[in-house]
């Protein structure tokens, strides 16, 4: 899976990345050889839902409502133009940051995207992989396909401390929340990302329609069959209900039970007769999130791990504000894809009102609509110390595995690169507002 294209230096890229990564796509052309993954979103989009399933697509591609929170993050990113400045020695540049005490080679994330594995086996691993030939964090979803331990270790073994984040659903339980931080502080994330706007499920028609949630069916629960919490949760659940109501006998029925007997732990068949699995899936649907979340929860956070706290969903100036308030070390501005209110703000919007506010005084992060290295460009420039990328790893996961996600995140890291020094600037550093103009 090695690419000779991929820096090996963790702390930074050479002068020039995108042109070394320009140059090598065009000389495997000389030879007929195109790239595994297409360099841009649109095509990029095309081809990985040729190869996806109705469900992955709906799942992984699918949006809030009507999608019009989906449109609004493209919009808000069209609203701002790049100025280009001439006449500038830009032949040497550095595309690195600085991220809770790591060096990073850029300024760019992989997201977490729950239930991975609609779009391929061990999606989990995969992603973990192609973050640790790069050098740049993946946070690690909560409600991903393999367990924190086994990401991490595929990841250590690419790479020996490759950078990793956790991100943390509240469960209504909260022993499992003290269990899954242990964990990931045990994995050795460098931070943990509480996700705010999901505590519960926001109006997906694109699921809907298809009567599917990836849960249900055992997909996106690794994590939690996992973690010693809730398997201890789990067996009492059992326990209590020996002799209670029997479950609805349908062909689907049938089906879903298959699938969560696959997603389980331990063998096929003693999954399909034994009860945990199924009661795993309704303990997961009942306690993995806590509408009841409030401030007064986060000021306790602090008390319970010893990681950076980032806060991820936050599209308000208030809230962010108050974020700093309690102490936190930084924020995600994120409308979670547009996946769970319709008609809200576009995360660049939400951005440029929300960085003046907090004023440098915790790190500010963006994701939801980031396609490209013009778009990660444009957020640093309204004041994001870095962006997150979400379905273009998962498209490109989908279309090569661990190489095609890797590959996707290498495209927009080299267009960055190349768009920092096209637009006059030698490092990340220096982009700011006056880089842009508005629309």
């Amino acid at each position: 899976m090695t690419d000779p294209t991929v820096p090996t230096d963790p702390t930074a890229l050479p002068a020039g990345a995108g042109r070394l990564r320009q140059n090598e796509i065009y000389t495997q052309g000389i030879h007929g050889r195109r790239p595994r993954v297409p360099t841009d979103h649109a095509e990029l989009e095309r081809r990985a839902r040729r190869v996806m399933s109705d469900r992955a697509w709906a799942y992984i591609a699918g949006g809030a409502g009507e999608g019009s929170t989906m449109a609004a993050n493209r919009a808000a990113l069209d609203r701002w133009a790049i100025v280009p400045r001439v006449l500038r020695d830009v032949s040497s540049r550095s595309t690195g940051i600085e991220l809770f005490g790591q060096q990073l080679p850029a300024p760019v994330l992989f997201s977490p995207v729950g239930a991975g594995a609609l779009a391929a086996h061990a999606a989990d691993v995969h992603i973990g992989h192609a973050a640790a030939e790069l050098g740049v964090p993946y946070i690690f979803s909560n409600q991903g396909s393999a367990p924190m331990e086994t990401v991490a270790a595929e990841m250590d073994r690419v790479r020996s401390g490759a950078p990793r984040w956790f991100q943390l659903y509240w469960s209504t339980d909260d022993d499992l929340v003290d269990s899954l931080l242990a964990r990931a502080e045990g994995m050795g994330a460098n931070a943990v990302a509480v996700t705010l706007d999901t505590t519960m499920l926001g109006w997906r028609p694109q699921d809907l329609n298809l009567g599917s949630l990836p849960f249900a069916r055992g997909e996106g629960i690794d994590q939690y069959t996992s973690d010693p919490r809730f398997t201890e949760i789990v067996a009492q659940r059992v326990r209590a209900a020996v002799g209670g109501e029997k479950p609805e006998i349908s062909v689907g029925a049938i089906k879903t039970l298959f699938s969560i007997a696959r997603n389980a732990p331990g063998s096929l068949m003693k999954n399909l007769t034994a009860p945990e699995p199924r009661v795993a899936v309704q303990t997961f649907l009942d306690i993995y999130s806590r509408p009841s979340l409030n401030w007064d929860d986060i000021a306790g956070l602090r008390d319970r791990t010893t990681l950076p706290i980032v806060l991820k969903g936050v599209l308000h100036p208030d809230d962010a504000r108050r974020a700093v308030d309690v102490g936190v070390d930084g924020i995600i501005v994120s409308n979670h894809g547009g996946r769970q209110v319709d008609g809200a703000i576009g995360s660049i919007d939400a951005l440029a009102a929300i960085a003046p506010a907090v004023d440098g005084r915790i790190k500010v992060l963006v994701d939801s609509g980031i396609h490209t290295g013009a778009d990660v460009f444009k957020a640093i420039a309204l004041g994001a110390d870095a962006a997150c990328i979400g379905r273009p790893h998962m498209y490109g996961l989908a279309l090569a595995g661990a190489d095609g996600a890797r590959d996707v995140v290498a495209n927009i890291i080299a267009e960055l690169d190349l768009t920092l020094g096209l637009a006059g600037y030698t490092s990340i550093a220096d982009v700011d507002r006056d880089a842009l103009q508005r629309v």
